[in-house]
């Protein structure tokens, strides 16, 4: 039986200690981890040793965790200053806590009953209870002190103190996969030894001075198993979202769309509602549902003639309209703010022309306030597009649709809703079936109002859609929180595919 040189040495030491753990036996030999593990391989396929794996899901602490173990929960904190003062208000934690400790501090208060809260001259304000005066360690606490003593716990012993989603949900900890090799010999193994094994200098080349000198006939010739397991390797690779993004608008380029340029994030109101036949005192143009641009404030207005004519469909109506009824206000429309959907850009493409037949679309970054959750962002991306011709229906729009959810984003179930846009009518919203989240919405359609294509110069049907890319992405890289998109996370990056 030949054996190379790693494979000698290995079986070797493994006859003086029998039984091992695979990173002992690496020190024995003094070689690399990958050319024992080439060896111990090696030997097991000979039928001469054999290598154990178990596996066990882990927890260890993630650095908001560490930060936590050093300094103590949110709740803690929090608590030491209501026990100081029995009643507070929100700001004065805040030298205590972080802004995004302080969110959820008022429930994590009330949940755990260790304050009562109401509010007083507008201010919400915290008084401590006979359960804060007296709270102790709970069990999220034991948890926390195990895994800052140990660094890594098994997770059945941490879920015997609390749920691992508990601490996953507030970053305190992460599962993982802790994997331990043992290593034994068998009994051929051992005869083989005990006939003894030859160990000679081994070399990976043969030399013009080996052959000369005849020492080629003295040294052992090292063998190469290409078929042995290696070190993972990472190559540089497009970010996982990057490359969705991109693949998606090779697919609308191949369905003939034309993408429409862009010059900036930030846009004036008149591009962004105006344009759009949506009226300045609409709701949705509210601080609480747009952003604002502080400096500059405003912005200048297109060409007077296409104003003119936004403002006459606004206040008096066009294309058999009455209009909104209101005064129209130049200096309204001038604001300047982030872009809030992606339909600006289409108003944009009509004024300055299209071809008919036509379709459009573009993929950008949007802005809008919301709630951070695993389905909700305040900065995220749209595709928008449109396709403009003499015979649209709202029919052609239900395919197109349809088309772009099963075709490009992989969903399994579509479904259509009424809807109520201010450009659009009639309008629809769509959604897909998500596996793990359910139905997710992703985006609204219609058909574009006369009083907005005709003010914009296009007297055509005009069918045209605004869909959440992000959601899309997370079907097609199969996860359920639109935060990891933007992960920094290296794990899932460099494991993530796109399934297209």
């Amino acid at each position: 039986m030949e054996l190379s040189y790693q494979e000698k040495l290995t079986l070797i030491k493994l006859s003086e200690v029998g039984k091992t753990k695979f990173e002992e036996l690496v020190k024995r030999t003094g070689l690399d981890q990958v050319a024992v593990m080439r060896a111990v391989l090696g030997l097991q396929s000979k039928g001469l040793a054999r290598l154990e794996e178990r596996s066990e899901r882990i927890a260890k602490l993630t650095e908001t965790g560490r930060k936590y173990a050093e300094i103590g929960l949110p709740e803690w904190r929090a608590l030491a200053v209501l026990r100081e003062r029995r009643k507070i208000t929100l700001d004065d934690l805040g030298d205590v806590l972080s802004e995004d400790e302080l969110k959820p501090i008022v429930g994590l208060l009330r949940k755990e009953g260790w304050a009562s809260v109401r509010k007083e001259d507008g201010k919400l304000v915290l008084e401590i209870t006979e359960k804060g005066l007296k709270a102790g360690e709970r069990p999220i606490d034991k948890a926390l002190r195990l895994l800052a003593e140990r660094k890594v716990v098994p997770l059945r012993e941490v879920e015997k103190l609390v749920p691992a989603k508990e601490l996953k949900r507030r970053r305190i900890a992460e599962e993982d996969t802790a994997t331990e090799r043992f290593v034994g010999i068998t009994r051929e193994g051992e005869e083989l030894v005990r006939k003894g094994l030859e160990l000679r200098e081994e070399v990976s080349t043969l030399t013009p001075e080996l052959i000369k000198s005849g020492g080629w006939r003295e040294v052992e010739f090292k063998r190469f198993n290409i078929r042995a397991p290696v070190r993972r390797f990472y190559p540089g690779k497009k970010q996982p979202y990057r490359a969705f993004l991109d693949k998606l608008r090779r697919r609308l380029i191949e369905m003939g769309f034309i993408e429409m340029t862009v010059d900036s994030l930030i846009e004036t109101q008149f591009w962004n509602f105006d344009a759009l036949f949506q009226p300045q005192n609409h709701p949705a143009r509210d601080w609480t549902d747009t952003y604002q641009l502080k400096y500059p404030k405003s912005g200048h207005l297109p060409e007077e003639e296409l104003v003119e004519r936004v403002k006459t469909a606004h206040e008096r109506g066009i294309a058999g309209s009455r209009g909104w009824g209101y005064v129209w206000s130049p200096e309204r429309a001038m604001l300047l703010m982030p872009r809030a959907h992606g339909t600006a850009l289409s108003g944009r493409q009509l004024a300055k022309g299209v071809e008919i037949p036509g379709k459009y679309f573009t993929i950008q970054r949007v802005f809008r306030p919301d709630v951070l959750d695993r389905t909700h962002l305040i900065e995220f991306n749209q595709v928008d597009g449109f396709v403009v011709g003499e015979d649209l229906t709202f029919k052609h729009l239900l395919g197109i649709l349809k088309r772009f959810a099963v075709e490009i984003a992989g969903a399994k179930k579509v479904k259509f809703l009424p809807d109520y846009y201010p450009f659009t009518e009639p309008s629809v919203q769509m959604s897909a079936y998500h596996p793990e989240l359910g139905w997710v919405e992703f985006g609204g359609a219609g058909i574009f109002r006369e009083e907005m294509t005709r003010a914009l110069g296009v007297d055509v049907p005009v069918i045209a859609w605004g869909i959440g890319i992000d959601r899309l992405a997370m079907f097609k890289l199969g996860i359920d929180d639109i935060r990891y998109l933007f992960s920094y996370d290296l794990r899932w990056l460099r494991e993530a595919r796109l399934v297209w």
